[in-house]
This record gives C-alpha cells, structure tokens and sequence, in this order.
C-alpha cells in the first residue's frame, strides 16, 4: 500500500506517521509539505509541495489512499491566506485525487466545522455543519465539506472519508500548539498546574479532545479499513470547568462568556497573543459528539483520556517540548521568542 498525506509534519500528521510506519502493510508513505522537515522515519519519502500551486496530482498518482491534513491556523490577521489554502488548497486536492484515480481519500474535518448544538447531549455525525460563523477556522472547515460533498457526488467510485475529532493534544506538538494559540509572552514558568489556581466556569464551556496518538490511529483504521463518511472521534471525558478544576488541582469560578470574549478580543487586537476571539465563540458553540460510529465501524478505542492528553501538553508547553518538524520544532525562536513577535504575533505565517 502507497500512501500520500498532506499536512504530514504536523500535530495529526507526524502521529499518522507514527502509526504507519508500525504497519508493514503499508509499504510507502509520501509527505507533503511545504517545508521539508528533518524527520527520518522508515518507508517515508518527503515531497516540498504546495498545496496552493503546485501540480499535486503527479505527487498522488499510483497512492492507494490519500490523506488531506494541510491546513493554515495562522496567520489570523491574513484571511487571504488562510483561506487559499484551507478552503482552496482543499479543493486542489481533491481535484487532484480524481484526476491521478486514487481510489480512496481520507479528509481531517473537525467539530469546528459542525452547528451550534446541544452540551447536555451528544449528536452523531448527521448533525448540520454550517459552522460557526465568528471563528474563520469553523467557517473554512464547513465550506471544506461543502466541497467535499459535491466531490462526493461527483466521484463515487473514489472511497471517501472524513474524521470530526476534538483538540488534539500531545506534548510533541506543545511547542507548535503555543506558538499557533498562545504567542511568545506567556512566560513558561507560568505553566505548571499548581500555579493555576482557578479555572472559569462558564456553562456552554464543555469541549472534547483527543491525544494525537490516538487521532493517528483513527486516521490509520480510515486508511486500510473499508468505511466510508464522516467520523467523530474523541475521547472521554467530556472536559468542563468541573473536570479541569480535578485534573489541575483548581477552583471554577463563575465567569460571563461576554467577559472572557472581551478579554480575548482586547488581547488579540493588541497583538498579545494571535487568536481571535472566534475561537472561544467555536468552543461554547459547537455541539458535544457521539463517537459511536468510530468505536464500532473503526474499532478505534483510545489509549488516552482527554484529560491526560490535556495534562501531557501542558507539561510539554513547560518543557517546550516538539518535533524536528517546521511546524512543530521544539522551544521558542530564538532570544526573547523574537521569531514570534517578528511575525507581528498572527500576522503572517512563520
């Protein structure tokens, strides 16, 4: 089995890898990238392409499967950007995988790209995704399986897939994790658990994750196993005030959602640190997911919780932990994180 896989130096990607390469039978892996990385593992081949110009399909033809992780979280502030290659760049792909006859495509969506939906309950995959509109990442991921859909339709004799998880977490992704989400002035002696001693309690702030292991091997199952649609995939617990106040030893404290968007829309105009507030709006909106599917169809069970998957980032943000990957390279760049800031803190990409 050949495999190609775009996006494959980043969080989801080098998990992927991990667990590929533990398959024997797959007996080629493709990465493509836009930054050839240092990474060497066995029956892995790296491409520099991007996914915005170049020819992709010479890349894809005679894979048995491709796998579209590529996306763009920063810059923030370049929405021309972002969206060429995230909601563009998808479409050449899956272009490209007709045009090269690759049989199988395996697609990472999220819960960014379901509706608002209910916390007290779990939805499975027929619930809508029209997205979130105030987060650009949600709004990109439903225009993605808008996309998919009618390629989908267009070409159903290529096996489609297409995974839903939570955040993903792992600590050698914790150096790219902060750089994307937190910016270079959180000082890393700040992240230990006992020096977080509350944690906001805001009712609609119930989210899901999974550890990046995990998220590999469920990419992995899509990959060899005959399924096709949508996945969610997560894991337990569901993680709230309740369950972050137990795994950081941390008292919840009643805070208005109105505040804490204030505060992360004030942060973000001001350029202390690169997310704008439409993550928080994606994160109280977006619905709590049924995972049956993927336990049964997939036979995927995670070896993590949420909760230590949770704990093993902040620990590996401490640590500045990472990957010889571009993405994901472990610590700062450089003194003061002066790399950071010289990218105007979500302005431009890295």
């Amino acid at each position: 089995m050949r495999v190609v896989i775009t996006g494959a130096t980043g969080n989801a990607g080098t998990s992927l890898l991990h667990q590929l390469t533990h398959d024997p039978a797959v007996e080629e892996i493709v990465g493509l990238a836009r930054r050839r990385p240092q990474l060497d593992l066995p029956r892995t081949r790296w491409v520099e392409a991007d996914i915005t110009r170049d020819d992709l399909a010479a890349h894809f033809r005679g894979a048995d499967c491709v796998v579209h992780l590529a996306w763009l979280i920063q810059p923030s502030r370049d929405r021309a950007t972002t969206r060429a290659v995230n909601v563009e760049g998808s479409r050449r792909v899956f272009d490209a995988v007709a045009a090269a006859g690759v049989p199988s495509l395996v697609y990472a969506s999220s819960v960014g790209a379901y509706s608002p939906g209910p916390k007290d309950r779990f939805v499975d995959e027929s619930w809508p995704t029209d997205g979130v509109r105030s987060s650009f990442y949600s709004r990109d991921k439903a225009d993605v399986e808008r996309i998919l859909d009618r390629f989908e339709a267009d070409n159903p004799e290529v096996r489609t897939v297409r995974l839903r998880p939570g955040l993903i977490f792992k600590s050698d992704a914790a150096s790219g994790i902060r750089r994307l989400f937190a910016g270079p002035f959180l000082p890393s002696v700040l992240i230990r658990r006992r020096l977080i001693p509350v944690v906001p309690a805001i009712d609609r702030l119930r989210f899901q994750a999974v550890h990046s292991l995990d998220i590999g091997e469920a990419y992995h199952q899509a990959i060899v196993r005959d399924v096709r649609g949508p996945f969610n995939v997560a894991a337990e617990p569901v993680l709230d005030s309740a369950e972050l106040g137990r795994l950081l030893g941390a008292r919840p404290i009643p805070v208005p959602a109105k505040a804490l968007r204030a505060v992360a829309h004030a942060s973000w105009k001001l350029r202390l640190q690169p997310s704008p507030p439409g993550w928080l709006d994606m994160a109280l909106e977006v619905p709590l997911m049924d995972t049956t599917r993927a336990r049964t169809e997939l036979g995927w069970n995670p070896a993590h919780t949420a909760g230590g998957a949770l704990l093993e980032l902040l620990d590996g943000m401490r640590r500045g932990d990472g990957i010889d990957t571009p993405p994901l390279k472990p610590g700062g760049d450089g003194p003061l994180r002066l790399r950071e800031m010289l990218t105007g803190i979500g302005g431009r990409s890295r």
